[in-house]
């Protein structure tokens, strides 16, 4: 098959697990190191004339990262777009052994391995109350029905915003900082947040800088995103 992928996430998963497989990735898909399929944009903005000029078999992509006008000029040029949608984590295992499947792939061990890691990750007995930034300038937040969040709360970290009406809201950060969290969690993606640039704006709060392909990223990444992310949340 010739597989193109929208999605950084499932660019390692397909790539992990048949390398050679794909034919065009996104400017942002950089894992596994080293791919060398064409790049055809990015996930927001994906130059649809560069992916049927690959003429793919498939089309891998999800509902939250790719625009529904680029997926519907694809298959109005007759491309197959299997698209995915992924909020929990077991939503992501099942959605991975889908697009898997449609690669016309067996079930990878890592698959399995990544199922075997989060069922062994029991939270604390205490859950710590959280704000996520996952922006600045303007602030925003991890709010309801998000992946990050059902994984955060596994490890035992309670989003405050996770009853919010939208799932990315806006709030200025005197509001953050007087949401009653004990804890603000800084992922270096989308926004790379560092040591040096956000938890300045936290006075009094301990800050968790996580690694953002840990937090927000499914495929191989969730073998290991459980025992690293603890180790940052501590």
């Amino acid at each position: 098959m010739r597989v193109v992928s929208l999605v950084p996430s499932l660019t390692e998963a397909v790539a992990t697990t048949a390398p050679g497989l794909l034919v065009g990735v996104t400017d942002w898909c950089t894992h596994p190191p080293g791919l060398t399929a064409a790049r055809i944009g990015g996930t927001k903005n994906p130059d649809v004339a560069a992916v049927l000029a690959l003429r793919p078999d498939l089309v891998v992509a999800n509902e939250e990262e790719n625009r529904a006008d680029d997926l519907a000029a694809l298959r109005s040029a007759g491309t197959e777009v299997l698209v995915t949608e992924v909020r929990t984590l077991d939503q992501a295992f099942t959605e991975l052994a889908r697009v898997l499947a449609a690669c016309g792939l067996p079930r990878p061990r890592w698959l399995d391995e990544a199922e075997a890691a989060w069922a062994a990750a029991s939270p604390p007995p205490a859950p710590r109350r959280a704000v996520v930034p996952v922006w600045r300038r303007p602030w925003m937040v991890l709010g309801r029905d998000t992946f990050a969040g059902d994984l955060l709360a596994r490890l035992g970290v309670e989003n405050v915003y996770a009853g919010h009406a939208e799932r990315y809201p806006r709030v200025p950060l005197d509001e953050l900082n007087a949401a009653g969290a004990e804890l603000v969690v800084l992922p270096d993606e989308p926004y790379r947040f560092t040591a040096d640039d956000g938890p300045e704006a936290f006075p009094g709060l301990p800050a968790a800088l996580v690694d953002g392909r840990y937090l927000t990223w499914y495929g191989p990444s969730l073998v290991r995103a459980p025992a690293a992310l603890r180790a940052a949340l501590r």
